[in-house]
């Protein structure tokens, strides 16, 4: 493993609003590129008042524009929602403005609920033309010939890096068969990674993209001073997990020193286990809990997240993070 890198996914706390939300990714993003970030990644997700990343394609122009070095991307867009043409006429742009920094991970789940994915494609197909709208996407990135009858403008001779991302192995099949990056999202759905990294790196065929497999492994991040700071810290995310598994979704919550208290039982312990792909604690646990995770999947890359209410802990947190993840790379 020689880089890490971080996902974001603009949560917004209670008591804060989108727009707080926003200008905490941009001061998180200066500071994850002075940390020493490969990428900074963000997610799309729809009618959810926890999350500010819903117009990921322009989230990513706003980091991009406050940060200089660091390549900013989507973690990612999902596909179904979109024409694969729009995306890139959008990915494109942000390639033109900034060359070499840009970096487009797709996948196929809705990033909602139904009846907003309805909202968002107004008319559901029911076939699943994931494969070829990703082939389709990729293609207008290309040299596109002078003649052809549609181009990405901007986009064609960009060549826009697309990741295939997944939780299950369906992505971890496609990326192989198209010889495309790949990353897992290991950090809320843990128990087929393993299987699925297998699935990727034994069928991987080599393409003009990539000569042989990269994969990517998410996992949650919760670094604070002290162990039991960092429970502390780290319970807004299950909180929020929480909620939105007994159907109360709302904005990040705030910190409590008892989660039990508030979450019945066995809905926390379906909680923690799918955050358990993850550290929580001081430097020191972290150091050992990551370790552990790269040692037994041996990723090409770990791409760390995390919500924490308060920004400046979070994103104290990630630097943190950053110096354990830079001893672990050397």
């Amino acid at each position: 493993m020689q880089t890490f890198s971080l996902l974001d996914l603009s949560p917004v706390p209670e008591g804060k609003t989108a727009a707080d939300a926003l200008a905490n990714t941009v001061a998180l993003a200066q500071a994850a590129e002075a940390a020493g970030y490969h990428r900074y990644w963000l997610a799309e997700h729809h009618n959810m008042q926890g999350i500010a990343s819903a117009a990921t394609s322009v989230v990513i122009g706003h980091v991009a524009g406050a940060t200089k070095t660091i390549r900013v991307g989507a973690g990612g867009i999902m596909l179904p929602n979109h024409a694969p043409l729009v995306i890139a006429e959008q990915f494109g742009t942000l390639a033109t403005l900034y060359p070499d920094r840009i970096d487009l991970g797709v996948g196929r789940a809705p990033g909602t609920d139904m009846a907003t994915a309805r909202a968002l494609r107004r008319h559901m197909a029911p076939d699943d033309t994931f494969p070829q709208d990703v082939q389709e996407l990729i293609g207008y990135f290309g040299d596109v010939p002078d003649h052809a009858s549609v181009r990405a403008v901007p986009g064609a001779g960009t060549d826009v890096p697309v990741w295939v991302l997944g939780s299950s192995l369906y992505g971890a099949q496609l990326a192989a068969h198209l010889g495309l990056p790949y990353a897992f999202a290991s950090h809320f759905a843990p128990d087929l990674l393993g299987q699925a990294l297998q699935v990727y790196r034994s069928s991987f065929k080599p393409s003009a993209y990539l000569e042989k497999p990269y994969a990517m492994m998410v996992a949650g991040v919760c670094a604070a001073q002290t162990d039991a700071e960092a429970e502390y810290l780290r319970s807004s995310q299950y909180l929020a997990f929480a909620n939105l598994h007994m159907g109360k979704p709302g904005k990040l919550p705030y910190p409590v020193r008892d989660v039990t208290a508030q979450v019945p039982g066995q809905i926390l312990a379906g909680v923690k286990h799918a955050l358990s792909c993850s550290a929580t604690g001081s430097a020191a646990s972290v150091k050992t809990q990551l370790a552990g995770l790269i040692d037994t999947y041996q990723p090409d890359e770990i791409m760390v997240t995390g919500m924490i209410h308060d920004n400046a802990e979070r994103v104290k947190s990630f630097q943190i993070a950053a110096e354990v993840l830079t001893e672990l790379c050397d």
